[in-house]
């Protein structure tokens, strides 16, 4: 995970660059760095390689990998406040369908190893 988060960062500095203005220039370390993050946020590769043959397109698509990291992160840690405040309060079902409901979205594999592990937890629980 240290990897893709590394590479994760990369994406919001590179989008942030772009949307203030800066084109997006398809050099041999972007496209990489996009071929390699697409998978992290469930783009295929055939998707991410097509992406590659124009700056139109590659700019398409770091947009859509930084919006999957950003509303998967979103999604997710308002899910776990939830959750944590209705397993708190003993509404156990009700924690449990925060995760639920977040696995019924979210495509982020990272994202949602993390839903299904809370979801696990709370499983274990009365």
């Amino acid at each position: 995970m240290e990897h893709e988060e590394g590479e994760w960062h990369e994406i919001r500095v590179l989008d942030t660059r772009v949307q203030q203005g800066q084109a997006l220039a398809l050099t041999a370390d972007v496209r990489d760095l996009l071929l390699r993050s697409a998978p992290t946020v469930a783009i295929s590769d055939t998707e991410a390689k097509a992406a590659l043959a124009n700056v139109e397109s590659a700019t398409a698509l770091l947009r859509k990998i930084r919006e999957r990291i950003s509303e998967g992160s979103d999604r997710l840690s308002d899910a776990l406040f939830r959750m944590y405040e209705l397993q708190d309060a003993g509404d156990l079902e009700g924690a449990r369908q925060q995760m639920r409901d977040v696995l019924a979205v979210e495509v982020v594999p990272e994202y949602r190893e993390i839903a299904e592990g809370e979801l696990a937890k709370l499983a274990k629980l009365p």
